[in-house]
């Protein structure tokens, strides 16, 4: 027996020993498993608890010789086997990986090798399968410059040692591990070329840990029912740049706390879906809730891209929210962040110990402002790891809509840097081509690859040419785009006190300049109510009750304007402080009239521009909107005119932004009833009730390039909207 086994120990060389030992095993498969070194039937297994292995076949129990520190070898022949290891009190029994064969297949290495797998989350990531009739899970990941991978969990210890991967083509690498099973907490040791392992997430989890732990978890990638094939046949209608699109803006984690605790998916599918339904408006929109480590980031530096954040619940308990909202009617987009990823030792830094998802250098590859790295947007395999992540979200999850953050800071070589510390592109400008071609890409294939009707939005503050033109007209592809520029000037306008808005009349007609352009969203969003910045109504001047009257003029002013909308949370009842991501909304201020008033002068602007044909049809067409008087600069008064298609008739608005109750001769085109529509002046919005009594008569001479006119009384800090009692 003794030199039985001595024969088996001098079969197996001393430097796969130490290899082994040491967690240096270049090529595991040769080495483990029923074939060592091409041996048919020598088996070798390692597990560094185990004091005695047995191989188990159906007729026979085999034991296997120790050759130290956990390495068992012996002669099975060909029967199919499991293990069975003992320390002397427990036992216990499993299938070898290293019996298995490869997953992948040579046309998913290809295509990931070129970069262009449109279904990447289906090869690479954590699948549970079923694989030569055995039930587990297959791990694959890309580290191309690695000299060594394993799957390390609670199934091994956290071992590197235990569980090697194969290395494929492409810089793949794979192993399927028998009875791993959903939930199990994973992550992979990588060796690099020097230096120490390290810990890595899996860039394709489908689930994480609860920070400020940092393991993958093993998810399905959906056992979700859907139940809104209606919402999805009849999407494209609702997505268009005619039809009327008004998004709230929505931090999960602080808009209403459980308990002291932010609020599930399986929460807000009632309580916040229920809400915004009855707020009118037709979007939600998340900040992101890809997987982040950090609450501060709000979502904005993630470190699992293919992963829902497992702080508000599981990934089927998203869908059910998404779900929930498509059945109301309701679109549902969320933030998307391709432009750059934190620094995090757990995440993509680094990742096989080179710089394989960012640039090497740091005049491409941090990112200042935020302290990040920006992904290299040159290479193939990085781009389609983006690309496929948008199709993934948009086709698995049935969202809507991704709105992408950062776009400038792609588009741009010199964004936010120094004369010396950047790059010029290789014509010597400051354009980044290579981020342009992944834009153009992503939006190709959120386009072209995923249920009909979706859409992208790009968050971009300059005046890059073309970003909602189609691709294949030399454009970026998107949407929509946020139009930050009538943003910042609208707001810095509102921010004077009245006495003064004559001298800045501009900075609220400028934006029509442009307007047309491109397809923009006038967004209000989260950026405007946080880092001193104020809340909304910290921003309007005068006593409290005329910062709420200038709000509910401002709120008239931008549902009436050119541009669909987009409101972030708490802004819709004047939240008095500015937002705190750690402390949910201040619903109380709600007991105070006021509030509620505004609470419902955006409900009612919701309804009136979602109903009416003129605020919506024509958003992005300049010949649906004219002015009626733009440079009444001196009394602070704006008037226009908003057209649909033919048929529908025509909505005049008109906003004055003085405290001052003037009777007011409007330029009207037709004769006749003009129905008061909306004034945000009413009692029932908070206001002091001054109007028309809900009807003016345009019986008056031609004014201000209208055929007729309607003699008005215009209330002070208001924005009120009429239309023809009998269209034309």
């Amino acid at each position: 027996m003794d030199r039985a086994k001595n024969s088996l120990s001098d079969a197996v060389s001393q430097a796969d020993i130490t290899a082994i030992l040491s967690g240096d095993l270049a090529d595991p498969f040769a080495v483990f498993g029923p074939d060592h070194r091409g041996i048919p039937g020598r088996l070798l297994c390692f597990d560094p608890h185990a004091r005695t292995m047995d191989a188990l076949t159906l007729d026979h129990v085999l034991p296997l010789a120790p050759l130290g520190g956990g390495i068992f070898t012996g002669d099975i022949g060909d029967a199919p086997y499991r293990l069975r290891g003992s320390d002397g009190t427990r036992d216990w029994s499993y299938d070898d990986p290293y019996r298995f064969g490869p997953v992948l297949g040579d046309l998913d290495l290809h295509l990931i090798a070129e970069g262009r797998h449109r279904r990447l989350w289906q090869a690479l990531g954590a699948h549970v399968i079923t694989h030569q009739g055995i039930t587990g899970t297959h791990f694959a990941v890309w580290a191309p410059h690695a000299r060594r991978v394993s799957v390390v969990g609670e199934f091994n210890a956290w071992d590197g040692r235990r569980a090697p991967m194969r290395r494929r083509n492409a810089g793949v690498w794979e192993i399927f591990l028998p009875g791993v099973m959903q939930n199990h907490s994973y992550q992979y040791e990588v060796l690099p070329q020097s230096g120490p392992p390290v810990l890595k997430s899996d860039p394709l989890a489908f689930g994480a840990q609860h920070p400020p732990q940092t393991a993958s978890v093993v998810r399905g990638t959906g056992a979700h029912i859907w139940r809104d094939a209606g919402w999805m046949a009849g999407r494209a209608t609702r997505q268009t740049r005619e039809a009327p699109i008004s998004i709230y803006e929505v931090h999960l984690g602080s808009w209403r706390h459980h308990d002291g605790q932010p609020m599930l998916y399986t929460q807000a599918a009632e309580e916040l879906v229920d809400y915004v339904h009855d707020m009118g408006f037709t979007h939600i929109e998340f900040m992101p809730l890809t997987e982040y480590p950090f609450g501060g980031s709000w979502g904005y530096q993630p470190t699992g891209l293919y992963a829902p954040t497992c702080r508000h619940g599981a990934p089927d308990e998203f869908r059910a929210l998404i779900d929930a909202a498509h059945a109301k009617g309701l679109g549902v987009i969320m933030d998307w962040v391709p432009a750059h990823f934190p620094s995090d030792a757990h995440g993509l830094a680094h990742f096989d110990g080179t710089p394989l998802y960012e640039h090497a250098d740091p005049r491409e590859g941090f990112h200042p402002d935020w302290n990040t790295l920006i992904y290299d947007f040159g290479r193939n395999e990085v781009r389609n790891f983006l690309s496929a992540n948008a199709v993934y979200w948009l086709r698995e999850f049935h969202l809507d809509g991704l709105r992408v953050d950062a776009v400038a800071s792609m588009l741009y070589r010199d964004y936010s840097r120094a004369d010396g510390a950047w790059i010029p592109n290789r014509d010597g400008g400051r354009e980044n081509y290579e981020a342009i071609d992944f834009i153009q890409e992503m939006n190709t294939q959120a386009y072209g690859d995923t249920p009909e009707g979706v859409m992208t939005m790009a968050e971009e503050s300059t005046s890059w040419p073309g970003v909602t033109q189609p691709v294949y007209a030399g454009g970026l592809g998107f949407g929509f785009k946020w139009n930050m520029g009538w943003m910042n000037d609208t707001l810095r306008y509102m921010a004077h006190p009245p006495i003064h808005r004559a001298h800045h009349h501009d900075l609220m007609t400028f934006g029509l300049v442009y307007g047309f352009s491109e397809n923009f969203v006038l967004p209000i969003s989260h950026d405007e109510v946080v880092h001193g910045k104020g809340s909304m109504l910290a921003k309007m001047p005068g006593t409290h009750a005329e910062k709420l009257a200038n709000l509910r003029a401002y709120y008239g002013f931008m549902w009436g304007h050119p541009g669909k909308k987009l409101l972030f949370m708490g802004c819709e009842f004047a939240q008095p402080q500015e937002w705190n991501h750690d402390a949910q909304l201040d619903w109380s201020v709600l007991q105070d009239p006021a509030h509620a008033g505004l609470q419902r002068l955006i409900r009612d602007l919701n309804r009136l521009y979602r109903g009416t044909p003129a605020l919506h049809q024509r958003d992005a067409d300049p010949h649906g909107f004219q002015w009626i008087n733009q440079d009444a600069s001196a009394e602070s008064v704006f008037s226009w005119l908003r057209w649909g298609h033919a048929g529908q008739p025509p909505v005049a608005v008109i906003a004055n932004f003085t405290p001052v109750e003037r009777r007011w001769r409007l330029g009207l085109p037709q004769t006749g009833t003009w129905e008061e529509m909306l004034n945000s002046d009413a009692e029932v919005y908070g206001g002091g009730n001054r109007g028309n009594l809900g009807k003016v008569t345009a019986d008056g001479p031609p004014h201000a390039g209208q055929p007729h006119s309607a003699l008005i009384t215009l209330p002070p800090l208001s924005t009120l909207f009429f239309c023809p009692k009998e269209p034309r």
